[in-house]
């Protein structure tokens, strides 16, 4: 082999690292995909043309490799050592003044103790053992002792480095292996299309592939890590724990961003008071804020009690599963029609809140869950997140007066029309699509939605109570509405119905787009709504296309085109149309549609949070206008994130991938709107 085949191919693993790096840890990248391929393929070339090359650290060796027969078990270098819980602040000072007496009793002189702070990732513990510089084991933490040898799988998720630079000759790296909570959804709904078990949670997700036998399954799952600190040493020390982080961070490891360095204990308190609130935002599980003493040599002072170190603590959350009662499975009617199943519990606390309702999603999946009425079940709440029941407990498949399973009622629960159930679908439905009151006040809803037409003051309750009062029947009846009619209902004042019908006339200037998202066809949503709206500029167009002319949309395949044509074919679509335009709704689009050459051409945004003057959908319309384009996730291809106040879990990612985040402000400069407003 020649001597330059033998360098090119050591350059090219060390560029490759470098570049996984960037990507996966910083995600900051330097080089586009193409020229990322161009290296790997280079290296696999010369790799197969030379056997002899092929080293455990390449990154050729990330994906693939033959199914194990069973994980051998290792011993840890360390043992990796659980942590004793404090929830709430008066059990983390208690755990201080603790640690303070035995340092006392030591004769140990502290004049400040310094605390690092770091979130408790919900995911699998892992120990990935370097030997100068190169990957040799990675296991799972076991019983703390003893792990299993997972390193092939653990070699497939790329923010891991195969090898780091300038390393002493053995280094052990401690770190949570998760699931992004967005790429859990999309795991979850491709699993339950192919008729595989949903997984519970981003932790059995994360936990569940890294224990494949076949590595080529664990490369398949989106997993990430991040990296918490330093377990067996040879050739280096630390001083503390921060410097440790620090050291790993420069060493191409994932460490949170967010881990902060405190003086005292009320900056840690703070700390995991802002950790809990921003909990539901995130991408990612946490279960708590892991609190650490940063002087090492400290640690060594206070040693272990029982497995747990002294010098750490967990400040624990309130969980977001808890057990309960399944009283009764009822079902409602949805504004297409669909029988969706929910459970009715017996009250319990989930992360702060007392649930008494989860969603059961659908029969299907009702059926997968095998959940019964009188059943023990396991409820989880997530966010904003509709609480949802997870499984029966065991105890609950055993138990020998488990009645049958429940099946979608054979009348529809509104209207009493007997139901059908399509051939391949999953869904029962009611088919008395525009008469039934269950699927006209759910479609009511949709359209007065703030997605929809916007029409603020017409809420949930109101839009029950003016159907019950008669005042409407039809969603075009809402543009029938008068100050004098609404003010006669008992509790609405003057002001109020003057208030509500301004609303209404202000949603006649919504875009055609927003309309025809408002109408409600099966499967249009805000996104397909809007690429039909600029693809075919009016309803009139719209109407008049084939099934074949709406495929050609983006977005939409043909199954859907299929159903869209079918859904404008109905009478009753045909006569809201007709209506909603007598009422002065717009059906085409403005001449002003987003421009090429406009000052955001080519940039991609995403919208987070409340702005201070622009809503969601007039900001939409500011970058659109300006030939920018709207996106719904953050991504490396996304060139800004929009803040407004109380932002979601989009704020979060966009700090992991690097990406510029503005206010309103920021944004109407950038449109050249700055002087406008």
């Amino acid at each position: 082999m020649p001597a330059e085949v033998a360098r090119r191919a050591e350059e090219l693993r060390e560029q490759i690292g470098y570049h996984d790096w960037r990507y996966y840890v910083l995600d900051d990248p330097e080089i586009s995909d193409d020229e990322y391929d161009r290296l790997l393929d280079e290296l696999r070339a010369l790799e197969r043309e030379y056997p002899q090359l092929v080293t455990p650290d390449s990154p050729t060796q990330r994906v693939g490799g033959k199914p194990a027969p069973q994980f051998r078990q290792v011993r840890h270098l360390q043992p990796m050592l659980s942590l004793a819980n404090a929830r709430n602040e008066g059990e983390l000072r208690a755990w201080l003044e603790r640690n303070l007496r035995i340092l006392r009793r030591e004769g140990v002189e502290v004049e400040q103790l310094r605390f690092v702070t770091e979130p408790k990732i919900d995911g699998l513990a892992i120990s990935l053992v370097y030997e100068n510089g190169v990957l040799v084991r990675g296991a799972t933490r076991g019983d703390g002792e003893i792990g299993e040898d997972v390193t092939s799988n653990l070699k497939t998720i790329a923010a891991i480095p195969l090898r780091i630079p300038d390393a002493p000759p053995l280094i052990e790296v401690r770190g949570e292996a998760y699931m992004p909570r967005h790429e859990f959804v999309r795991v979850n709904e491709e699993r339950i299309a192919r008729g595989e078990p949903p997984f519970a949670n981003p932790r059995n997700a994360a936990a569940g592939s890294i224990r494949q036998l076949d590595p080529n399954i664990t490369a398949s799952r989106p997993l990430s890590i991040w990296c918490y600190g330093v377990g067996a040493t040879e050739g280096i020390d630390f001083e503390s724990h921060y410097a440790s982080l620090e050291w790993l961070r420069e060493h191409r490891f994932r460490v949170n961003p967010d881990v902060e360095l405190h003086a005292d204990v009320e900056e840690v308190v703070a700390a995991c008071r802002r950790w809990e609130e921003r909990r539901d935002s995130l991408e990612y599980e946490i279960d708590g804020v892991v609190v650490k003493i940063d002087d090492l040599r400290l640690w060594r002072v206070l040693g272990v009690a029982g497995r747990e170190p002294r010098a750490a603590i967990a400040w624990k959350f309130p969980p977001m599963t808890a057990t309960t009662v399944l009283k009764r499975i009822g079902w409602n009617v949805g504004r297409t029609g669909h029988l969706v199943p929910f459970a009715e519990l017996e009250p319990v606390q989930v992360s702060g809140v007392v649930v008494k309702t989860a969603t059961l999603h659908n029969e299907e999946d009702l059926r997968r869950k095998d959940v019964r009425e009188g059943d023990e079940v396991i409820v989880m709440r997530a966010g904003d997140v509709i609480p949802q029941v997870v499984s029966p407990t065991s105890r609950a498949v055993r138990r020998p007066d488990r009645p049958p399973p429940p099946a979608p009622p054979k009348r529809c629960p509104s209207c009493g029309t007997p139901t059908v159930k399509p051939p391949g679908s999953v869904w029962t439905v009611c088919p008395n699509r525009w008469a039934c009151p269950g699927q006209l006040f759910q479609a009511i809803k949709h359209f007065v939605s703030k997605g929809a037409m916007d029409i603020e003051g017409l809420g949930e309750e109101n839009v029950r109570r003016f159907l019950a009062e008669g005042l409407i029947g039809h969603v075009a009846d809402i543009y029938e509405l008068d100050v004098e009619r609404v003010a006669a209902l008992h509790g609405f004042g003057r002001k109020s119905a003057e208030k509500l019908v301004a609303a209404i006339e202000r949603s006649r200037e919504r875009p055609f787009e927003r309309v025809l998202y408002a109408l409600g066809i099966p499967g249009v949503g805000a996104v397909n709504a809007r690429n039909l709206a600029r693809h075919f500029g009016s309803i009139d167009r719209l109407m008049e296309a084939s099934v074949d002319e709406i495929e050609q949309v983006e977005g939409i395949g043909p199954i859907l085109a299929r159903q869209i044509r079918e859904t404008l074919d109905e009478p009753y679509i045909r006569d809201l149309v007709a209506r909603l335009r007598r009422a002065g709704l717009r059906f085409a689009s403005e001449s002003g549609e987003a421009r090429r050459d406009g000052r955001l051409a080519g940039k991609t945004f995403v919208l987070t949070g409340t702005l201070p003057h622009l809503t969601r959908e007039q900001a939409t319309e500011l970058i659109e206008r300006a030939g920018g384009r709207v996106t719904s996730s953050v991504s490396r291809r996304t060139d800004f994130v929009v803040v407004g106040d109380n932002p979601g879990s989009k704020l979060e990612r966009a700090r992991e991938l690097g990406v510029r985040t503005i206010d309103e402000a920021q944004l109407l400069e950038l449109a050249g709107e700055d002087g406008r407003r």
